[in-house]
């Protein structure tokens, strides 16, 4: 298993994409936080319990956005979050990674060096983009302040600290041709490795 990694804004969905236009199981632990969360989940009733019922809209659906805001500026109420969905997370994982009968996968992990999980894996992928560029994706994609951008990334892992654990880097500047055969190199590499653990 693959554990891909990176800041947010540096372009792990970009990357992911490609693997699995060729043929690569994806497994993302974002999608799987969110199917967590979804109403009649027990891991909803814990968040409603420790964040208040505040933390729902109108029709019982998690309020992301205003959950996000409360936990970056709350280093406990963060802990307290992780501490619901993080377990969870893992077994979903750990469920799905034991049905696949693909020589490799690709575990989308954002938080794959903040939360301990790199010996879950067997490499770490990390793409990699300039600090000043994933702020001004942040901003594009989510409609955040600069602020706020600044402040999730601050919260997330050093750079250097995500590149000292990778065992590949990919360099996500915007030049999506040369990121399609930076790729497709690492998809031939990888194979090469299932292969060898057979």
């Amino acid at each position: 298993m693959i554990g891909l990694t990176g800041g947010i804004g540096s372009g792990k969905t970009a990357v992911s994409d490609r693997f699995a236009l060729l043929g690569v199981p994806i497994i993302d632990t974002d999608h799987i936080s969110r199917e967590l969360v979804e109403p009649g989940q027990p891991a909803l009733a814990e968040i409603v319990e420790a964040f208040g019922p505040e933390c729902l809209d109108e029709r019982g659906r998690l309020r992301r956005d205003h959950l996000r805001e409360r936990v970056f500026a709350d280093p406990k109420g963060r802990q307290q979050l992780e501490a619901i969905l993080h377990p969870r997370v893992r077994a979903a994982m750990r469920a799905r990674i034991a049905r696949l009968t693909a020589p490799y996968c690709l575990a989308v992990i954002p938080l794959l060096v903040e939360t301990g999980m790199t010996d879950s894996v067997d490499r770490i992928l990390v793409v990699d983009a300039p600090p000043a560029e994933q702020i001004r994706r942040v901003m594009a994609r989510d409609g955040a302040s600069e602020q706020q951008a600044r402040r999730i990334l601050a919260a997330q892992a050093r750079r250097d600290e995500r590149l000292a654990h990778a065992d590949d880097v990919l360099e996500n500047t915007g030049d999506l041709e040369a990121l399609d055969d930076r790729i497709a190199v690492l998809h031939e590499r990888y194979l090469a490795l299932a292969e060898t653990r057979r």
